[in-house]
């Protein structure tokens, strides 16, 4: 077992990371990590446990640790939760440490040497851990991408062998993206807010990184544009959106790719038995009836129509984030990192 800490473990996502990691097979969660006015308490008292899930009892008991590397000396791996502003030191202290670093944070998504992966599209950028070591890191830094970046890629990568130079997408995404505090109700319930801080920014950056090709040295970008407007819902988990895309192809031809891909890994606990869920129904899919498959890990697709245009959708906080960063973890270890 590889003895693993969370940081940022009372807030939404790392919630979720203390779910997902409660009976892994892989990991030992033995740190938690918060910020100093729940340190030395106990994490069921120091948390506002919210999910639909009761708190693990093996977990209810860890004293939780104010935020340091001093308090992970007996972890080989952290999951961050943490945010931007906080990740970015933080991180990259763990990781000269000799920390590996699976971090949902955005603090370091876009460095050059830092691979953003979705193991389902992109796994050979775990290439860039042996840069981080050849700059002199006894650790590693390996993040994963935004929320709705995430299940933007995944519909996209069983149309990699189409051509296409314009993407477009509009986000129709959950409160629970904000965290626990992010949005007023007042100011969402019966609304949609038409702009969420950074968000079409990190799509359009994020989605040609991942989409890209690793050389050996770098990641050469993805040679398609990428036009993202963001919206805010009133729904509590799962993103959905539209996509937009320049192929010209029959709806026939790019359903039948939807259909027959297959993702180029196996075996890791978190990876759901069908990574993408292509739906016939034509009002499909939808957050309260789609975000849970697959234990959350699933994205779904449907309403593919001429010009190519489809919806996808996915569970932010599992797919677009905690369990992400687990499934990337998963990887890691398969792949003899850690």
């Amino acid at each position: 077992m590889i003895n693993v800490g969370v940081l940022g473990a009372t807030g939404a996502v790392g919630q979720r990371f203390v779910q997902l990691l409660a009976d892994h097979p892989f990991f030992e969660l033995s740190v938690l990590t918060a910020s100093g006015r729940s340190a030395g308490k106990s994490y069921k008292d120091a948390v506002n446990w919210r999910l639909d899930v009761p708190l693990p009892d093996s977990i209810s008991e860890i004293v939780v640790s104010e935020t340091n590397v001093k308090a992970l000396k007996n972890v080989d791996l952290v999951f961050s939760a943490l945010p931007a502003d906080l990740a970015s030191n933080i991180e990259t202290e763990c990781a000269k440490a000799g920390l590996g670093v699976c971090t949902n944070a955005s603090a370091h998504r876009m460095d050059e040497e830092i691979p953003l992966v979705v193991p389902e599209i992109n796994p050979d950028h775990l290439g860039l851990i042996d840069l981080q070591h050849d700059a002199g890191w006894d650790g590693f830094i390996v993040t994963n991408p935004n929320c709705s970046t995430i299940m933007l890629t995944m519909s996209l990568v069983p149309l990699r062998n189409f051509t296409f130079t314009d993407l477009k997408v509009a986000t129709m995404q959950a409160i629970s993206g904000a965290g626990f505090e992010g949005v007023a109700g007042m100011s969402i319930f019966d609304n949609v807010i038409p702009y969420i801080g950074g968000e079409e920014e990190k799509m359009e950056k994020e989605t040609k990184k991942i989409m890209g090709s690793f050389d050996g040295n770098t990641i050469i970008k993805a040679p398609f544009s990428v036009s993202a407007s963001c919206n805010r819902v009133p729904v509590i988990d799962g993103h959905t959106m539209s996509v937009w895309l320049d192929i010209k192809e029959s709806v026939e031809k790019v359903t039948e790719a939807f259909r027959t891909w297959k993702p180029p890994i196996r075996d890791l606990p978190t990876l759901p038995e069908s990574s993408l869920d292509l739906m016939s129904q034509q009002d499909r899919p939808q957050p309260r009836l789609d975000r849970n498959k697959g234990k959350g890990m699933t994205v779904s697709v449907g309403r593919i129509r001429p010009q190519i245009r489809y919806t996808a959708m996915g569970h932010n906080t599992i797919r677009g984030a905690a369990g992400a960063s687990v499934l990337n973890a998963e990887l890691i270890r398969d792949r003899e990192y850690i």
